[in-house]
């Protein structure tokens, strides 16, 4: 089994101003006993399942500009900030961001949202049923196929 380290920037929200440099903050929650459930109908059907830590990078819309990192500082342009175009972990628009991206691609990718969470997506094809619950940035998902789950797997390893 190959392990990836990954590094990520992660900012220091201590200059966020709640009205100034957010306007509201968010984070998808699934219920414990959904999460349950969701393990309950998985075990039962002998589906596959899969946890994923999402750190994924949403696209923001307000201006949100970073000082450069520690160890990270340009020797020739020291006193310049970033200007963020994606969302980093850590910012209060993070999880808003990432949820917006995480809900387009799924929709888009065919899964009817849950009527009444709406942190669970379900896909039904011909071939298999494919369930993803998202707990604010990891999300479990599972199928009703090795080849289902590891496609899934895959596309969303490329899209984000």
């Amino acid at each position: 089994m190959v392990v990836r380290n990954k590094a990520s920037l992660v900012a220091q929200d201590f200059c966020q101003k709640k009205g100034i440099d957010y306007e509201e903050t968010f984070a998808p929650v699934a219920h414990l006993e959904a999460i349950r459930i969701l393990l309950a109908f998985a075990a039962s059907k002998g589906f596959k399942l899969q946890q994923m830590s999402a750190f994924l990078n949403g696209f923001i819309e307000e201006e949100v500009y970073v000082r450069q990192p520690p160890g990270f500082e340009s020797a020739r342009f020291s006193d310049r900030v970033y200007k963020l175009r994606k969302a980093l972990y850590g910012l209060k628009q993070f999880p808003r961001a990432w949820y917006a991206r995480l809900k387009s691609f799924l929709l888009k990718s065919g899964f009817l949202m849950g009527s009444v969470d709406k942190a669970l997506f379900l896909l039904s094809r011909v071939g298999g049923t494919l369930i993803v619950q998202i707990y604010v940035d990891d999300i479990i998902f599972g199928g009703s196929s090795h080849a289902l789950v590891s496609s899934f797997a895959e596309q969303m390893n490329r899209e984000f």
